[in-house]
């Protein structure tokens, strides 16, 4: 009798934060792994505590997210090493903060090549295998997109990085109607602000310990990969306690 097949999955910007935990929480459910990020020791560290405590297998792939050579190669590297793929975790991302009178163009455009064009790429690519979990497994082939509340109401300052949040769940919405019934859902998942290195700089208006634990975002996004095939859930919206639900 042949051993029992792993599930797949890919996180990217895995190296810290929400995606790191999110690629432990995969491991322990016995997910094997592609993880990504620009840098290579942090992905190494990770790949050995997960292998070492849960015995998965791990690929690692240093991707810059912003270049479509690099997130091609993510998919193609993932395709040949696993040749399946149960759970994408789309979390690699791009944070700035500006008012919109003079917000630079050129920045926008790095945070959409980051934030919504290399998704939409890599999801290209590897729509296939998608489908294939879609078809064959109970749970089906689930996208999970890290997006933010800043994509769902505006925020002052989040101009430009709330665009490409808002892009990213639209995106979401419109693969599901295209590929539920084959079995592909995806879900963004909207937290407000989240304590990771990433808000470390807003620290003087809001305290990380008011923010979202990375923890809680992490369990949302596992939560969706134990639904079933037959469950289509558009988005999540995690916000902060208080009198205002609507803010990030």
């Amino acid at each position: 009798m042949s051993a029992q097949v792993r599930p797949a999955a890919i996180v990217t910007g895995a190296s810290r934060g929400i995606g790191a935990e999110i690629a432990r929480r995969l491991a322990v459910e016995g997910h094997d792994l592609t993880i990504s990020a620009r840098g290579r020791e942090a992905l190494d560290d990770l790949a050995t505590e997960l292998r070492e405590a849960h015995g998965v297998d791990v690929l690692v792939v240093t991707t810059d997210m912003s270049s479509e050579d690099d997130v091609r190669r993510l998919a193609h590297e993932h395709a040949d090493h696993f040749k399946r793929l149960d759970v994408l975790v789309l979390n690699a991302g791009m944070g700035d903060i500006g008012a919109f009178a003079d917000y630079p163009v050129r920045r926008f455009d790095k945070m959409y090549m980051v934030n919504v064009r290399s998704a939409f790429v890599l999801t290209q690519d590897l729509l296939p295998l998608l489908r294939t979990a879609g078809s064959s497994t109970v749970r089906g082939g689930k996208i999970i997109a890290i997006a933010s509340t800043t994509g769902v109401v505006g925020e002052p300052l989040n101009s430009a990085y709330g665009a490409t949040k808002a892009a990213l769940i639209s995106w979401c919405e419109t693969i599901s109607t295209e590929e539920s019934v084959g079995g592909v859902v995806a879900t963004a998942v909207c937290p407000g602000y989240v304590a990771t290195d990433m808000t470390k700089g807003l620290s003087d208006t809001l305290s990380q310990d008011h923010m979202l634990p990375v923890a809680d975002v992490a369990e949302a996004a596992l939560s969706l990969t134990r639904l079933s095939r037959q469950t289509v859930v558009p988005s999540i919206v995690l916000t902060r306690p208080g009198a205002h639900l609507w803010r990030a």
